[in-house]
């Protein structure tokens, strides 16, 4: 089926869609999200799991036995837990993270909320967090949902991605403008 909604375009976004789907039909949206929220941490903290995720040499029966040890062990619902494992069968498994956030731009938006993802070289505090979500949320005018991660290797500042829009004020990325200033 042809959209014209770039968050559902190519494979991940349909097979989060699918999962949305679902998940709404089900009345189970949070639940779906935040399963899918300790997922990508789980993948974000384990260098192991990430291969697992990630790797074509693994087959998909052992991504699924895998998955399915770690699904029972975290306490994942069953309706993400079946699409984690069907991802897997279908060998899709490498795309989850796209998935992921396809999905939660999807359950955002439906609460009218905008996705906007934030990496800042040390972690945020809820007072930095708070008042960055009130500077983006006068900027949109719409309600902020931030994705935190944190990069080291920006130094200091923050990177903030709001849909098509990037600010990077990160110290990296001034140190390098002012390198090449010099140079010239």
């Amino acid at each position: 089926m042809a959209t014209d909604d770039p968050i559902t375009e190519g494979m991940a976004g349909r097979y989060a869609s699918a999962l949305f789907d679902l998940a709404n039909e089900q009345k189970m949206l949070s639940e779906v999200e935040n399963d899918l929220a300790t997922f990508q941490g789980l993948i974000d903290g384990s260098g192991d799991l990430k291969a697992v995720v990630r790797s074509p040499v693994i087959s998909r029966l052992d991504q699924g036995k895998a998955l399915a040890a770690l699904i029972a062990k975290v306490g994942i619902k069953p309706t993400t837990g079946n699409f984690l494992q069907l991802i897997a069968r279908n060998g899709r498994l490498f795309a989850i993270g796209d998935m992921i956030k396809a999905f939660r731009t999807l359950a955002a938006r439906q609460r009218g909320e905008v996705q906007a993802e934030v990496t800042s070289a040390s972690a945020l505090n809820e007072g930095q967090t708070a008042e960055l979500r009130a500077t983006l949320k006068a900027a949109v005018g719409k309600d902020v949902q931030l994705a935190s991660r944190v990069d080291p290797g920006i130094l200091g500042g923050l990177i903030v991605k709001l849909g098509s829009r990037m600010i990077d004020s990160s110290l990296r990325t001034k140190l390098a403008g002012l390198r090449v200033a010099l140079k010239d």
